[in-house]
This record gives C-alpha cells, sequence and structure tokens, in this order.
C-alpha cells in the first residue's frame, strides 16, 4: 500500500483494487451442479458466486447465466445454449484470467503515468527488459513455445546490434578489418513467423476449426514443415525446433485450446455492466484489443460478430512492439550465467557455463572486443575536443588533420587505432592518455584562470565597498534629518493638542459651576415669592382648574391605552388559537405513534416472556432430574453399603469409589444447575428493569439524555446474545447430566452382577 501510494493511486483505487483480487480468489471458489441428463449444469448459489457479484458490482442472476450458459445469434435469431461442467469451468477461469490480467495491465499504466512525468519534461527515459532466456524441459507445451520464440527474436536483436551493425561500421570506413563470422538465427524465425506456412500461421489456422485437435495440428506441421532445416517431425503429437541456443522438442498437447482465448463475449458484456469502474475500464479495453476484421474460417466463440484473435497471435504483435522500441534505444545487455543447476555456491560446471556463453553468443561477441576498436569517435570530435593540445605550428582548419596531427604528437602507435572516412577508431585503453593530458591540461587553465578571476574580483569588491561606504553616509544624513523635522512636527501638534484639551477642560468646568449657580437662585428667588404671596384664595382656585383639566387629559391618555391594550390581546389571542390547533396536531401525532411503540414493546414482551418461561422451564426439568437421580444414588449406595461388609475388601473399595465419584459428580451438577438458576433470575430481572426504564423513558414518565429507540434495539441484542450463550451452557449441562445417567446405568449392572455372585455364595 506504501508502493501504491508512492506511484500515486488513489485509496478508492486501492480499495478497488483489493476487492478485484479478491473477486479472482473468489471465483476459484464457484461451483456448478448437473441439472438435466445432458450434462448442463448451473452455477450453485454459495458464499463464493454472492461475494463475487458483490465485489465486482454486477447482479447475481447476470453472474449465473455468463457462467452457465452462452448466447450465440445464429442469422438474426438469438440463441441460449447451456454449458457442460467442462465448458462452465473452463467460462468462470477464462473471466478470472482476464480479471486478473487487465489489472495487471491497468497498474502498469498507472506506474507508467506516474513515472511519465520527468520524461515528459526530459524527453530521455531509462527502461529495463528482464527475461529468463531459452527454456528446455522434458516437456515443453505452449508456454515454452512462446518463450522460446521471444528470445530467438531477441537474439537477433543482439546479434544485429553487436555484430552485423559493428561489422557494417568497420566496412563503410573502409579500415583494415578482418571480418569475424557469427551464426545468424533469420531462417529459425522465418520457421516462426512465414506466411501462410510458418509455425504461428498455422497454428491459429488449425486453432480456427471447430474440429480441429492437437494431432490434427502436428499432423499439419509434419506436412508442411519437414523441408524446413530448423524443424524435425517427431512421434505422436511432437516436433523438435533448432533454435539458436539447441534443439527443443515441444509437446504439441494443449497447444490449441491454450491458443484460443476463452473469454466469451457475455463476460465482457458482464463486465460493462458492472457499477465498479474499474470492470468496465477492462471491458472496454478487452472490446478494443480482441476484435478484428479477419478473412477464412474462424473459431467464433463470441459469436459470428465477433472475431478474436488468438494467444499467440496477440503474443506476436505485443513482441514486434517491443522490438520497435528496442530498435529506438541504446540497448546495453547484461548477460546471467547460472554456474551450476544445483544452486549450491562456489561450484561452477565447466560444460554448462560454456554452453550458456555459446548459446548467448559472448564468445563471439568476446572475439570482436578483443581484435575490433569498441571505442570511436568522429574526426570533427576529436578535433574539436583535443584540439587544443597541438602546438601552433601544427594546428590546421582541416578536422583529419587535425586528428593525425594529434595522434603523432602524443606517439600513439599505429597498429592502436585506425583512421576511417568519417571516423577515428581506437583499441581499448588507447583514448585514455589523451583524456589524461586533456585532464591535467584543462585543470591547469582552470587554477590560471580562477586566480586571475579572483583578482578581478578583489579589485571590484573594494570599489564596490568605497562606493557603497559613500551612499551610506549619504542616505543615513538624509535618514537623519527627515527623522528631525518629522519629530520637530510632532512636537508641535502635541502642544497644540493639549492647548485645546485643556481650554476645553475649563469650559466645560465654569459651564457646570454657573448652572448650578442658577439652579440655586431660581430655587430661593421661587421660596421667597410663595412666601410674600398675599392672594391665597386666588391661587386655590387656579390650582383646582389646572388639576381637573389635568385628570381630563389622563382619562383620555388612559381610555386611548385600554383601547390599545384590548386589540393587542386580540392579536395575541388568535395568534395562541393557531399554536394550539398545531400542538393538538402535534398531539395527536404523538399519541398514533406511542400506541404503535406500545405495541411494540408489549409483542417484545411477550416473545421475551415466553423465551423466559422456555428457559425456566428447562431448568426446572434438569432439576428435578438431578434431584430424583441423586435421591435413587443415595439410597442404593446405603444399600450396598449394607452389603458390601460381606463381600471381598477389593470389590468393595472399588465399589464405594464408584459411588463416591458419582456423588462427586452428581452435587457438582446441582451446583452448576443452581448458578444457571440464579444467573437466569439475575439477567431476567435486569432485562425487565431496562425495559421497563425504557418505556418510561419514551412515555416522558422519566428524564434521560439518551435515544430509547436505540437503547431498546442495543439491550434486544444484548439479550439475543446472552440467550445464545445461556442456551449453549444449558446445552453443555444436559450433555452432562446424560453422561452421568449413563454411568448411574453401568453401576447399577455391577450391582446386578454383585448381587447374582452373593446369592449363588450364600446358596453354595
Amino acid at each position: 500500500m506504501e508502493a501504491l501510494d508512492v506511484v500515486h493511486i488513489s485509496k478508492e483505487d486501492q480499495e478497488t483494487v483489493f476487492a478485484m483480487l479478491a473477486a479472482v480468489l473468489w471465483l476459484g471458489n464457484i461451483s456448478f451442479t448437473v441439472i438435466d441428463n445432458e450434462n448442463h449444469v448451473q452455477a450453485v448459489e454459495n458464499e463464493g458466486l454472492l461475494h463475487v457479484a458483490e465485489l465486482i458490482g454486477c447482479d447475481i442472476e447476470d453472474l449465473k447465466s455468463t457462467l452457465s450458459t452462452r448466447k450465440m445469434k445464429v442469422g438474426n435469431d438469438n440463441i441460449i445454449q447451456k454449458l457442460t461442467q467442462s465448458q462452465a469451468i473452463d467460462a468462470r477461469d477464462a473471466l478470472a484470467k482476464s480479471i486478473y490480467a487487465c489489472l495487471f495491465d491497468w497498474l502498469v499504466e498507472q506506474i507508467n503515468k506516474s513515472l511519465a512525468v520527468g520524461k515528459r519534461r526530459t524527453g530521455r527515459s531509462i527502461s529495463i527488459l528482464d527475461i529468463y532466456g531459452f527454456e528446455s524441459f522434458n516437456r515443453n507445451s505452449f508456454e515454452q513455445f512462446c518463450i522460446n520464440y521471444a528470445n530467438e527474436r531477441l537474439q537477433q536483436h543482439f546479434n544485429r546490434h553487436l555484430f552485423k551493425l559493428e561489422q557494417e561500421e568497420y566496412i563503410q570506413d573502409d579500415i583494415d578489418w578482418a571480418k569475424v563470422e557469427f551464426e545468424d538465427n533469420q531462417d529459425c524465425l522465418n520457421l516462426f513467423e512465414k506466411r501462410p506456412l510458418g509455425l504461428l500461421s498455422l497454428l491459429d489456422e488449425e486453432s480456427t476449426f471447430p474440429n480441429g485437435t492437437d494431432l490434427t495440428f502436428a499432423n499439419k506441421l509434419k506436412q508442411h514443415l519437414n523441408s524446413k532445416s530448423c524443424f524435425k517431425g517427431e512421434r505422436n503429437q511432437a516436433f523438435t525446433v533448432c533454435h539458436y541456443a539447441g534443439e527443443v522438442t515441444y509437446d504439441t498437447t494443449g497447444f490449441l485450446e491454450k491458443n484460443r482465448d476463452l473469454l466469451h463475449l457475455d463476460s465482457i458484456q458482464l463486465l460493462s455492466s458492472c457499477t465498479c469502474h474499474l470492470p468496465q475500464i477492462f471491458a472496454s479495453h478487452m472490446l478494443t484489443q480482441s476484435e478484428k476484421p479477419v478473412v477464412g474460417p474462424l473459431h467464433k466463440s463470441g459469436g459470428a460478430d465477433s472475431q478474436k484473435l488468438s494467444v499467440a497471435t496477440k503474443f506476436k504483435g505485443q513482441l514486434f512492439q517491443l522490438m520497435q522500441r528496442l530498435e529506438s534505444t541504446t540497448p546495453h545487455f547484461i548477460r546471467c550465467i547460472k554456474p551450476n543447476n544445483l544452486q549450491s555456491p562456489e561450484s561452477y560446471e565447466q560444460g554448462l557455463v560454456l554452453q550458456q556463453l555459446r548459446c548467448c553468443g559472448v564468445l563471439e561477441v568476446v572475439r570482436i572486443s578483443r581484435s575490433g576498436f569498441p571505442t570511436r569517435m568522429s574526426h570533427q570530435k576529436f578535433a574539436r575536443r583535443y584540439g587544443f593540445l597541438l602546438f601552433d605550428n601544427a594546428a590546421s582548419q582541416d578536422p583529419l588533420s587535425d586528428s593525425v596531427s594529434i595522434l603523432k604528437q602524443f606517439n600513439i602507435l599505429p597498429e592502436m587505432y585506425q583512421v576511417g572516412y568519417t571516423k577515428l577508431f581506437f583499441r581499448t585503453g588507447q583514448i585514455g592518455v589523451l583524456e589524461d593530458t586533456r585532464n591535467r591540461t584543462l585543470h591547469g587553465i582552470l587554477r590560471v584562470q580562477s586566480c586571475f578571476r579572483g583578482y578581478q574580483a578583489r579589485q571590484s569588491l573594494k570599489k564596490l565597498q568605497g562606493g557603497i561606504s559613500t551612499l551610506q553616509s549619504f542616505i543615513r544624513g538624509e535618514k537623519t534629518r527627515k527623522a528631525y523635522a518629522a519629530l520637530f512636527q510632532r512636537h508641535r501638534a502635541a502642544v497644540t493638542i493639549q492647548k485645546q484639551i485643556k481650554a476645553v477642560f475649563v469650559r466645560n468646568k465654569t459651564r457646570h459651576i454657573r448652572d448650578a449657580t442658577i439652579v440655586i437662585q431660581s430655587v430661593i428667588r421661587g421660596w421667597l415669592v410663595r412666601r410674600c404671596s398675599e392672594d391665597i384664595g386666588f391661587s386655590k382656585y387656579g390650582d383646582m382648574k389646572t388639576k381637573e383639566s389635568d385628570e381630563i387629559l389622563v382619562k383620555s391618555s388612559f381610555l386611548a391605552e385600554l383601547q390599545r391594550r384590548v386589540l393587542k390581546a386580540e392579536a395575541a389571542l388568535r395568534e395562541k388559537d393557531e399554536e394550539n390547533d398545531i400542538l393538538n396536531q402535534r398531539i395527536q401525532q404523538y399519541e398514533s405513534r406511542w400506541s404503535e411503540y406500545e405495541l411494540k414493546m408489549k409483542s417484545m414482551e411477550e416473545v421475551w416472556q415466553k423465551q423466559m418461561r422456555s428457559l425456566q422451564s428447562s431448568l426446572s426439568i434438569a432439576k428435578r432430574s438431578l434431584a430424583i437421580d441423586d435421591s435413587e444414588r443415595n439410597s442404593d449406595a446405603s444399600v450396598n453399603a449394607s452389603d458390601e461388609r460381606d463381600y471381598s475388601w477389593d470389590v468393595g473399595s472399588n465399589h464405594r469409589r464408584q459411588e463416591s465419584n458419582g456423588t462427586r459428580s452428581t452435587s457438582a451438577s446441582l451446583s452448576v444447575i443452581s448458578r444457571l438458576t440464579e444467573e437466569f433470575e439475575q439477567r431476567s430481572q435486569v432485562f425487565g428493569d431496562d425495559a421497563k426504564f425504557l418505556v418510561e423513558v419514551k412515555s416522558g414518565q422519566a428524564e434521560a439524555s439518551l435515544n430509547p429507540d436505540q437503547e431498546l434495539r442495543r439491550l434486544k441484542q444484548m439479550f439475543e446474545a446472552w440467550k445464545r450463550d445461556y442456551s449453549g451452557r444449558l446445552r453443555e449441562t444436559k450433555l452432562i447430566i446424560n453422561k452421568l445417567g449413563t454411568e448411574d446405568g453401568a453401576l447399577e449392572k455391577m450391582r446386578k452382577k454383585w448381587w447374582g455372585r452373593r446369592n449363588s455364595t450364600r446358596i453354595n
């Protein structure tokens, strides 16, 4: 998951990837059942089928139909054909393989998108091709056939790059060179790829025939290809191909079945109808990649309108795309040699190592490297890189002349290099002398340049520092003058503000004193006027008229106030009536819900009571059975104890031990039953109290900060869990009681046997 995060695959896509992997695993658990006499089958609805439908997001009926039937179009009619057991298993496995393969391709595509960011920026990339090599086992099948074909094509690319291109370049520049012969595998590739009589063409042709078999394919190969030098027909269904690495014998058993694409069109349509986005992407990819117009008879596994490519054709197309990619790059080869077949350290099998070196073409590469010129450089590039090492009198404008002059100046032997038309070719190690001289010369030049540039930089720094100091002095003086002017202006503004504020404070204080003086004067003058008034009667009459006018004004204002309050009360009354109607409706709704809830509670209480009564009755029956067994056991023990005094010591002691063990087992069982009874009473009391409390909370009789419906469901789940646990323990107790009952039966048989012996002894 950390790696998926690194390549920027989102969490949702990661979950979908894991769902697809789980669906592939669950597909293997889907089984089929025969439904008629013709061996037709139908998918069983087990957990595998349910999980697959849920994981890929399809309908379960569509999945069953896809796995057990096949739709075919004949003319204008659609025919539904039922599948047999083997056909249904092949369809199931093909669906699983296609999902897994498409998931792998999708992951590779996402990784390449994440890694393509730098490639888009630089236009360059590094790709690694890892392949095992030629395979030859005791039994080689279709897989080894494809792998060895790919290795044959890659071997030709290796030969072409290291042998053909290398020697062609020597010949083009007309240098003194002895050509190295190497083995070419073009005949083997023609055997595979030639049309219409190549291995792949004949395999595809035989795969298109409905009645084609592996034996007919092998006979067709022997009929058409026996004249080829790289092909040998073998007995039965085998043939041999002479590869670059050696001869490999292939068994054609299963070739046709593996070459055909068993994924039916119905399976692709099922994936396209899924709600999950990845199966839809897979379906669209398979539709675009698998359908192609061809001419001739076809293996119509998907119907007349679906003409699918074979596995070998797809493999060949992907291989050619890979070769095109390799041709456009600069390849580097790493050959891995297996030292032994035992996988043991420090052990080398000379024959095995030599065979691998010969098969991989390494010996020819060594011969070319020893006799060839691995280092090459054009005349222009050589003169441009090493021309500055020439003396002044030897320099010229011709790159070829400069190159030859450089080689003569450094005394490089003529047999260690070759001069071509466009390039210079050097043997191993010769270019190193020139590189060392060039590096030493460049190092000295760089030292001189660094000293001179350092001197120039120091002189420039001194001038710059002097100018900076002068500029800083002017700037600091200007800043100081501006700061002083601003400070002086702020001081004058502060003085002006203080003056104005103090004047305001003084004016306010004077105004307050004057107002207080006027109030005192008015009070004193009024008191003097009232004291000196002489017409008291006139004063009273005037007072009465004033009071009457005031009362009239008060009554009119009071009446207006009363009218306003009446109107406000009527409006409030209407609002209250409307609110009352709304509350009545809510009360009716609550009452209906409460009645429904009471019915549910009553039904749940009845169910609980029935379950409690059933558990209580089973406990009482168990207790009664234990009590009866205990009483019988005690009475038998007392009788046997009196009779055993006349019998032998060994038999009596064994009998007493068995009875004591039975008594202890009975007492232990009674204690378990008593504990179960106490637990049942306690649990029933607790569950009853909790249910009663939740009913009170729901009805509003009690207050609590919880959701009664949710708590009631949780209480029911707790009760069901305890009930299952309690029932399990009760069944275990019953088993123990039954076991004790069987032991009592064995003791009873022993007693009867003992009494028979005693009676026979007494008679004698």
